[in-house]
């Protein structure tokens, strides 16, 4: 499979970028709020959603990936601890909310409750994959 790379510049493209993050998993450590650049950078280690399923084999795989927001004027987080770079969160979803058009805030939302809130003067965001895959040890499972 060739490398993933989106854009998104409204609320329709964010949720297919929020698809192929779903069960992304990052360190703490690997978020960069760059306040004078308005960007926040997000390395992760991304589960391949869209990958072919197999007849005979289940080799589902992780791509190193790094996803990022422009016109970012303000980032708040709870649940995220910045004095623990090791910890470890895993990205549920990446929504979006508008509030005076086409500002608005952009929500990532973590496992265990933790969230990420980012004040963006539009939506500018991207994703793609940066680095090696390689076969992931499990496979995410969502309670119904």
């Amino acid at each position: 499979m060739p490398p993933l790379k989106l854009l998104a510049l409204d609320a329709e493209d964010l949720q297919v970028v929020s698809a192929h993050v779903q069960d992304a998993v990052l360190r703490v450590g690997d978020i960069d709020w760059r306040a004078q650049e308005k960007r926040v950078v997000i390395a992760m280690n991304r589960f391949v959603w869209e990958a072919p399923k197999r007849l005979f084999s289940r080799h589902d795989e992780r791509r190193r990936a790094a996803l990022h927001f422009d016109r970012v004027l303000s980032v708040r987080t709870a649940g995220i601890d910045r004095d623990r770079p090791a910890e470890v969160l895993s990205l549920l979803a990446v929504r979006f909310e508008e509030t005076d058009a086409p500002a608005g805030h952009v929500d990532l939302l973590f496992s265990g409750g933790a969230t990420m809130r980012l004040e963006v003067e539009c939506i500018e965001a991207r994703v793609a994959d940066i680095g090696g895959a390689w076969e992931a040890t499990s496979r995410p499972a969502h309670r119904v």
